[in-house]
């Protein structure tokens, strides 16, 4: 997304395209520095078999004995419910 000169003047122009830079440098700041996690999920007892799904998640919303519900890196929700309990490891990435 780059700056289009439209604006009436070039230092209106350059103060856009500025504040679009700096909006884009704010956003990958707070990203850098914000705390992710590595979620392995296991549908049965044993770790480290073909059934274990992992994630990268930004955020999780409820961590509970049978419902995990996180975000992951594409902002896409992520739910796991079970009524028998859930078998997963939480690690900071």
């Amino acid at each position: 997304m780059g700056c289009i000169p439209i604006y009436p003047s070039i230092y209106s122009f350059v103060k856009i395209c500025l504040m679009q830079y700096l909006k884009k440098l704010y956003i990958w700041i707070c990203e850098y520095f914000s705390t992710r996690y590595k979620i392995t999920v296991s549908f049965n007892k044993e770790y480290g078999d073909s059934d274990d799904k992992t994630y990268i998640s930004k955020k999780i919303i409820i961590q509970k004995e049978k419902h995990l519900k996180f975000r992951d890196d594409n902002d896409k929700v992520v739910e796991y419910r079970s009524a028998s309990g859930l078998n997963y490891i939480i690690e900071d990435a």
